[in-house]
């Protein structure tokens, strides 16, 4: 695995800046483009956490840095009205540590205004990451506590009875990732956001999320296969022993390219051999971003730091 995550960070290091070039804004599509830089952010943010000295994260920052500074990209944001608020918000929670001079503040202060983070209609897993968002962003928010956003949403309320192909991966990820802070955060009865994946419930998420890995590794699904490993380790399991976890991290192994890309979503997505630079970025930036967090976390495990991550402020703290 330590040879797969290497790939994928230097990849990652290599072609992050191309989201940020004139060429890149002039051949990437906006939305994917305004994506891949909260993604690559988000990537950043765990990358910081578990390998500070190393220097492809100063790449990737000094990337990122320079966006988050630019009072241009925030419009940008809102071009796809319906990813705006998302979009705007996770670009507040996930500012590079020390980027203090950019209009992110002034972008969450709007969201907050809006009346984004108050109840509304919306599903419990968009109010999850709604939640997550801000409170990663420090910001202060009235919506339902982390137990009662998880029981409301499919994962809790998914029975054995019922199929597994009713379950939505990218739902039951990133419910997890939400809820243990990309793993981070330990399942633990004493914590309000991880104790609703505890006892009981726990078992029930490992069981889905390891069948879920089976079923993405026997289809060739390389990108959701790389959020279930990191779902596996999340919830506390070693992907490197479950069978379906570690069939998946040699799945991802056997197809890397040379360069250390995931080339395409999944076996039926791959890019082919006639691609284009931009078709072939395009192609492997999400599946191989997601590998490199994926290992990336799985290899470093858990800090043994009871910081909890990114409680910036009393409010936050208070909110839980």
């Amino acid at each position: 695995m330590a040879k797969l995550s290497t790939g994928a960070l230097h990849w990652i290091r290599l072609h992050s800046g191309f989201l940020d070039s004139p060429s890149g804004r002039a051949e990437l599509p906006l939305t994917p483009r305004v994506k891949a830089l909260l993604q690559l952010a988000l990537l950043r943010r765990s990358w910081e956490r578990v390998a500070p000295q190393d220097p492809g994260l100063a790449e990737v920052t000094g990337t990122l840095g320079r966006v988050w500074r630019d009072p241009g990209f925030p419009p940008l944001l809102a071009a796809e009205p319906r990813y705006a608020w998302q979009f705007r918000l996770a670009y507040g929670a996930l500012a590079p540590a020390g980027i203090t001079d950019g209009p992110h503040p002034a972008v969450l202060a709007e969201v907050a205004a809006g009346g984004l983070l108050t109840p509304r209609r919306q599903s419990p897993f968009g109010s999850l990451e709604t939640r997550y968002y801000a409170d990663l962003a420090g910001v202060r928010h009235s919506l339902r506590p982390y137990r009662e956003l998880y029981e409301a949403g499919r994962l809790a309320r998914h029975g054995d009875d019922r199929p597994l192909d009713e379950l939505d991966v990218c739902d039951v990820t990133h419910t997890v990732f939400h809820l243990t802070d990309f793993g981070f955060r330990a399942p633990d009865p004493g914590d309000p956001r991880t104790a609703a994946l505890t006892g009981a419930a726990l078992e029930h998420a490992r069981d889905r999320v390891c069948r879920l890995t089976e079923a993405t590794v026997r289809r060739g699904e390389w990108d959701l296969t790389g959020k279930l490993v990191l779902a596996q380790h999340c919830l506390g399991l070693d992907p490197l022993r479950t069978p379906s976890g570690a069939a998946g991290l040699r799945m991802l192994a056997a197809v890397q390219s040379p360069g250390g890309a995931i080339p395409g979503r999944s076996a039926d997505d791959r890019a082919d051999a006639a691609a284009t630079t931009v078709e072939f970025f395009r192609k492997a930036y999400q599946s191989t971003v997601v590998t490199a967090l994926a290992t990336l976390t799985v290899l470093h495990g858990r800090p043994d730091a009871a910081d909890h991550a990114e409680e910036r402020s009393p409010a936050v703290r208070g909110a839980r």
